[in-house]
């Protein structure tokens, strides 16, 4: 609960607008709990039987994380997986260089398609 709390200091002084936690499944309620007491918007993604991601921060952020992130986090695209890594406050130009060594070299999925076709 510790790094909750810190990250619930840095959500409240606007550090960073999205926030990922991944805890085991009994954690997991305990933060939802305390988001809900907050009124903090949050969505809960099991891994597996034992883990979940718990994502929490504004709500726009959250809304996106649950349109988008409907599958395990390594089979996210290299789009989702750059927009997700953007939104958690990553460093950007790592972001990029993540992205572009997921496409080969910068080609879109878009394109990627269109290649394969």
């Amino acid at each position: 609960m510790g790094d909750l709390v810190h990250r619930l200091y840095e959500y409240r002084k606007g550090v960073r607008q999205l926030f990922m936690m991944t805890m085991t499944a009994q954690e997991a309620a305990a933060v939802v709990t305390r988001l809900r007491t907050e009124t903090i918007e949050h969505h809960a993604q099991p891994v597996s039987p034992r883990k979940v991601n718990v994502f929490f921060g504004r709500g726009a952020c959250v809304e996106l994380v649950r349109h988008m992130v409907t599958k395990p986090l390594c089979r996210l695209t290299p789009e989702e997986d750059f927009i997700l890594g953007t939104l958690l406050g990553y460093d950007r130009e790592q972001q990029c260089q993540r992205f572009l060594s997921m496409t080969k070299g910068g080609r879109g999925m878009a394109e990627g398609r269109a290649a394969r076709a």
